[in-house]
């Protein structure tokens, strides 16, 4: 049988967000709430339609050309979102019709949902939860032999209908051919003037057609975002379900509780991650790699059998066995050769470092090509910014550069040279030389003592 349609009713503005970003826009585990439904009813249906409203350019701006966008102008509610997609779907077939601030729900529900449409012959199918706590959710109203009458908002429930714990979780399964004959006969609300989609499961059951329900059996997977405090709730549960297909791949995980990974990050088996690791955005880590305590990736590609520990790694690449940390800042445009180190206290902005090249400690390089077996000593600074404009500086391979030393760039350091410690550098080094550039130091005995009398005499006053 033919695939369904899905529309994604995204239109809303979300004010207990208490935010300008449109409620689906809203950020849950590195994508918009919108993000996740859209992939499931990918899984599941033919085509997908979004009704968008409220920051629709936003939206579209995300999401680009893939879909079908039908703005609701008017925001008069669910039933008058769905109207407007009337003249955009074909005479017949099913239709899913989904929330977009419900990035739980997986595909294998909404599957379920269409079978059991099927099997039913239903005209419409809603998928329904049980809660020990309902509170805030429209509720199923069944007869006595099961069979749904009407679906009853939080506000109009009478106290016996507040006892009943079968919500409605506002995604439905319908048949197309019931759906354009009877939605544009929806009755308007006439205390808030707008039209609700839960109104026409009586319209529907007043014509004599079916009305079923598939009853989801992880009711948390159906609960929609409404504020910052249940968006917080779903990316815990985001997060365990992130780490949960991770660790069944392979990946070993100290802490998955203090484990922050993003949606669409790949890790490779037999990676270890220990607590208060951070992986954001496009990132993506080989085999055998151990990162954190303390790590930060963002938008990084990461080789097999490397080691990051307390550090911040921004749309970087590190390649094959590289060693970085603790305390390491590698900013944006930066590739770190096969093996080399980038120790404590090292910022590497903007630069490549060849392989087997070393940073141990306590330096700054900025817009820097460096080859391979390279030493970088302690206190070592790049010094590329002139106060307008920035400067490359490339260093040879084996080049030796001491500690204290300063390159200012534009610079060229060639192949086995070598900087002596504390040497400012202003201009080329051929490959196999010497720099050296110091102040002629002078010592004058006895006058330490001297200083150090006039320091004490100074302390007692």
């Amino acid at each position: 049988m033919e695939h369904p349609r899905a529309v994604i009713l995204a239109a809303g503005e979300g004010t207990r967000m208490k935010s300008s970003l449109p409620k689906v826009l809203h950020p849950l585990c590195g994508k918009p709430l919108l993000w996740y439904i859209v992939q499931s009813a990918k899984a599941v249906t033919s085509e997908q339609l979004l009704v968008v409203g409220h920051g629709a350019g936003q939206v579209k701006e995300y999401f680009g050309d893939e879909f079908l966008y039908v703005s609701q102008k008017q925001r008069l509610g669910t039933g008058h979102a769905l109207q407007q997609t009337l003249p955009h779907l074909p005479a017949e077939g099913e239709m899913l019709v989904l929330c977009g601030d419900t990035p739980l729900l997986e595909k294998e529900v909404l599957r379920q949902l269409i079978l059991t449409h099927r099997r039913q012959k239903a005209a419409a199918t809603i998928l329904t939860a049980r809660m020990d706590d309902p509170g805030g959710y429209g509720r199923i109203i069944r007869s006595d032999q099961g069979k749904i009458l009407k679906i009853v908002e939080e506000l109009h429930l009478t106290l016996e209908q507040k006892k009943v714990q079968e919500i409605n979780t506002g995604t439905y399964c319908f048949d197309l051919r019931a759906l354009k004959k009877f939605l544009p006969l929806l009755p308007q609300n006439l205390s808030k003037g707008e039209y609700y989609l839960t109104d026409l499961i009586p319209v529907l059951l007043e014509n004599g057609l079916e009305v079923g329900s598939y009853i989801i059996a992880d009711a948390e997977q159906a609960l929609g975002i409404n504020d910052r405090l249940q968006l917080a709730r779903a990316a815990s549960r985001m997060r365990e379900r992130i780490n949960s297909l991770l660790m069944r791949a392979g990946v070993a995980m100290i802490d998955p509780a203090t484990t922050y990974i993003d949606a669409g990050v790949e890790i490779g088996k037999d990676t270890i991650i220990y607590p208060q690791t951070i992986l954001e955005g496009d990132t993506k880590v080989g085999e055998n790699c151990l990162l954190g305590p303390g790590l930060h990736l963002v938008d990084t590609l990461v080789g097999n059998e490397v080691v990051c520990r307390q550090s911040v790694v921004l749309e970087s690449v590190l390649k094959d066995g590289v060693n970085i940390g603790p305390y390491a800042h590698i900013r944006p445009g930066s590739t770190i050769g096969a093996k080399a180190k980038i120790g404590g206290f090292v910022e590497v902005k903007n630069s490549s470092i060849g392989t087997e090249s070393k940073v141990p400690h306590l330096s700054y390089v900025g817009d820097t090509k460096m080859g391979p077996d390279v030493n970088v000593g302690a206190g070592s600074i790049v010094v590329n910014y002139d106060g307008r404009r920035k400067h490359v500086t490339n260093i040879g391979e084996g080049a030796f550069i001491g500690c204290n030393s300063n390159l200012i760039a534009p610079l060229n350091i060639g192949d086995g040279a070598f900087i002596a410690a504390g040497s400012t550098v202003t201009r080329d080094v051929p490959s196999g030389s010497l720099a050296i550039s110091r102040a002629k130091q002078k010592v004058k005995e006895g006058l330490a003592q001297k200083l150090m009398k006039k320091k004490q005499n100074s302390r007692k006053k």
